[in-house]
C-alpha cells in the first residue's frame, strides 16, 4: 500500500475508486465501505484508494475556535489506522493535511482539483449524510451532479446497524471512555489495542521496581485513559500479561503530554525499539495525582496485583473450558 501526505504527484494519479472518511478505529461500518471499494476497484480495473485527513477536522475546528472547546477523543493513532486499511485491501492512501487552506475549498473546487485533477476518481462511495467542502456546502446531490459532469460513478453506503444502534466511531468512543471493551470489540470487530515504536522513557518505573515499555500517544485526547488489565502482543509467540496506563502522569511529569506505559508481568527482556501492540482487557481505575512517591509505588503494587488476579481466574476460567470439550 502507497501513503502519500497531500496529493500524489502527476505520476501517481492512475484512475482510482475512492472513499473519504476520517476512519478513526476502522470500525465494521468503514469495514464493509471498503469491501465495496475494493470489489468495485478489481472490477473496473482501478487502484482502490482512501483520502483520509490529518489531524481530525474536528480537532482543527477546536483548535481554530474562539471559545473553550473539548478536542474530541481518538480511537485510533495514524499507524493502526493504515495497517487497517493496508488489511483492507487498499492500493493507495492519500492522508490531506487538514488546515485553513484546505477547509476553505468550496465544493466545486474540491470536486476538481482534489477528485478530478488531483487523484483522477473513476468511482466513489461515502456514506449517507456525507457532506463536503467549506461549510459542510457539498452534499450526495452535488457529488452526482458532478460525476455525470467530470465522468464518475457516485455510490452511498447506508448506516450499518448493530442490535438498532449506528456502527460509528463516536460509539467507539463511549464505549472505550467507559471502559466497555466487549462493546468496542463488537463495534470494530476485533479487540481494542494501540500499537508503536517502544521508545526510551525516564526510568522511573525501573527505580521503583516496575521497570515499563512506552509508547507514545501523539495526539492528545486519546479515547481512553486510566490503569488497565493489558496484553502485550509483538515480544513473544504468545501475548504477555501486562497492567498498562495511559495518560499524562500527573505524579511526575507537568508536561501534558500522553505516553501508554506497560509494565510486563514476570518479563525482562529487551524491548527497545520494537513494534509492540497494547491489548486492552479491562479497566482497573482512572489515572490519579499521588502526593508523592511512595504513595504511588503502593497504588502500582495494587494494580499489579489485581492484574495478577484477573490473569489467574481467565486462565483457570480457560483451563476449565478446554476440560470440558
Amino acid at each position: 500500500m502507497k501513503v502519500f501526505r497531500g496529493l500524489p504527484n502527476a505520476e501517481s494519479r492512475a484512475p482510482c475508486a475512492l472513499t473519504i472518511g476520517n476512519f478513526d478505529g476502522v470500525h465494521r461500518g468503514h469495514q464493509i465501505l471498503l469491501a465495496h471499494v475494493r470489489q468495485a476497484a478489481t472490477e473496473l480495473g482501478l487502484d482502490a484508494a482512501v483520502m483520509t485527513f490529518e489531524p481530525h477536522p474536528r480537532e482543527f475546528f477546536a483548535q481554530q475556535s474562539q471559545y473553550p472547546v473539548t478536542l474530541p477523543t481518538r480511537v485510533a493513532n495514524l499507524r493502526d489506522k493504515l495497517q487497517s486499511l493496508a488489511q483492507a485491501g487498499i492500493d493507495r492512501v492519500i492522508v490531506e493535511h487538514f488546515n485553513a487552506h484546505f477547509s476553505s475549498l468550496t465544493p466545486q473546487e474540491f470536486i476538481e482539483k482534489v477528485l478530478v485533477q488531483g487523484l483522477h476518481i473513476k468511482w466513489l462511495m461515502v456514506g449517507e449524510d456525507f457532506c463536503f467542502g467549506a461549510r459542510r456546502a457539498g452534499t450526495i446531490a452535488t457529488l452526482i451532479e458532478a460525476g455525470e459532469k467530470y465522468g464518475f460513478q457516485v455510490k452511498t453506503l447506508p448506516n450499518v446497524m448493530n442490535d438498532g444502534t449506528r456502527v460509528s466511531s463516536s460509539a467507539v468512543r463511549l464505549a472505550l471512555a467507559n471502559g466497555d471493551f466487549a462493546a468496542a470489540r463488537t463495534l470494530l470487530g476485533h479487540p481494542y489495542a494501540i500499537s508503536g515504536h517502544v521508545v526510551h522513557g525516564k526510568k522511573l518505573g525501573r527505580t521503583m521496581g516496575f521497570p515499563t515499555l512506552n509508547l507514545r500517544v501523539h495526539h492528545k485526547q486519546p479515547a481512553l485513559s486510566g490503569i488497565f488489565v493489558v496484553r502485550v502482543h509483538g515480544l513473544s509467540e504468545q501475548p504477555l500479561p501486562a497492567v498498562a496506563s495511559i495518560g499524562t502522569r500527573p505524579t511526575v511529569d507537568k508536561s501534558g503530554h500522553v505516553l501508554l506505559e506497560a509494565f510486563i508481568l514476570d518479563y525482562s527482556g529487551d524491548c527497545y525499539g520494537k513494534v509492540v501492540e497494547v491489548e486492552f482487557l479491562k479497566k482497573l481505575r482512572d489515572e490519579e495525582k499521588y502526593v508523592d512517591l511512595p504513595t504511588l509505588t503502593i497504588a502500582i503494587k495494587r494494580d499489579v496485583e489485581n492484574a495478577r488476579d484477573y490473569f489467574r481466574m481467565h486462565d483457570s476460567a480457560a483451563i476449565s473450558a478446554t476440560d470440558r470439550i
